[in-house]
């Protein structure tokens, strides 16, 4: 997660996320621990809290019960090897969305490139679980990659751009997706190894960035995962 971050960072068990409206209540999560404290796993990996109040976070059920830290532990055990980037200079709604799905997608880490506030709302608090930082600008962030040995992969419908399915799409590499609308900035391709695009076949001249992107990463699983 980002250290940076000046919104608190709080355990999974105390968000709102662990405690859904009432209706909600009978078919999301599971209850508290059957059979009571005396039944309690003996593993430090369980929360004592979720055990007595049950656990009706959105996480699979592998996990339920589990401290917030024990599952980011278990995550960065087997993260795949892809990266995803995202430049955030209008405060696009959709970051909040591409974080989710890097999540599902067990995504290495997600970088922010620009302003370092992004809406968050359509993470629906799975960054707590992801590995998030924080690149000044796209000279930056190009840097970075560099120094970590990652082809970056641009994905945006511009001339020159390959169809996926039959684009080379590197093990480890960085995915960057740009703006809903204006799509990645100039500086932002020119930085890019090779830019790819899902093909089409509607009236519409572009999908919604955050549906872009998680067909992007899991067409990587499809091939890599």
């Amino acid at each position: 997660m980002d250290a940076d971050d000046p919104q608190p960072q709080r355990d999974a068990a105390s968000v709102s996320e662990a405690s859904p409206p009432d209706s909600a209540v009978a078919t999301h999560g599971v209850g508290p621990w059957p059979g009571g404290p005396e039944a309690w796993p003996d593993d430090p990996r369980y929360d004592r809290e979720l055990l007595a109040e049950g656990d009706r976070r959105n996480v699979v059920d592998a996990y339920r019960y589990w401290t917030m830290d024990a599952i980011v532990a278990d995550l960065d055990a087997k993260r795949h090897s892809f990266h995803v980037a995202i430049e955030n200079w209008q405060h696009d709604l959709n970051i909040g969305s591409i974080v989710r799905s890097a999540n599902a997608f067990l995504a290495a880490e997600v970088h922010i490139i620009g302003k370092k506030r992004w809406n968050r709302r359509g993470a629906m608090v799975t960054d707590r679980y992801q590995h998030v930082r924080h690149h000044e600008d796209v000279a930056a962030f190009a840097a970075w990659a560099r120094e970590a040995g990652l082809a970056v992969v641009a994905v945006d419908n511009v001339d020159g751009s390959v169809p996926v399915d039959r684009a080379d799409l590197p093990r480890e590499c960085v995915l960057l997706f740009g703006q809903e609308g204006p799509g990645l900035s100039a500086e932002a391709i020119a930085a890019a190894t090779g830019v790819i695009e899902i093909t089409q076949y509607g009236s519409t001249r572009s999908i919604n960035a955050a549906s872009a992107a998680a067909v992007i990463m899991y067409e990587w699983c499809r091939r890599w995962a």
